[in-house]
């Protein structure tokens, strides 16, 4: 079994429609659908699907970083993650999507 080098916490409090906090209070984020009235009157309110997002974009940045510098290449990279909430009509359930 692989060694964690690090674990970071994180807790959601009323869903979709709550907050959100890391365990060292660096996040500290009010949730709201988009276009749902808590999202009109709170623009700083964000989702689930952002944070996904700017994470998976982080993460796979910096394994192109880690593998340009392998390669002993110098360039600069940039990844924009795009993630949808899906509804899947053959279960009724959701999925997610990143492209």
């Amino acid at each position: 079994m692989m060694k964690p080098l690090f674990t970071s916490q994180a807790t959601a409090n009323g869903g979709r429609d709550g907050q959100v906090t890391s365990s060292d209070r660096v996040l500290e984020l009010e949730l709201a659908m988009p276009g749902t009235p808590k999202a009109k009157e709170n623009e700083n309110a964000t989702n689930p699907e952002q944070l996904f997002a700017a994470g998976y974009a982080a993460c796979f940045d910096s394994a192109l970083q880690l593998t340009a510098q392998k390669a002993r290449l110098r360039m600069e990279t940039e990844v924009t993650a795009n993630v949808s909430l899906l509804k899947d009509e053959a279960d009724g359930g959701y999925k997610l999507s990143v492209t």
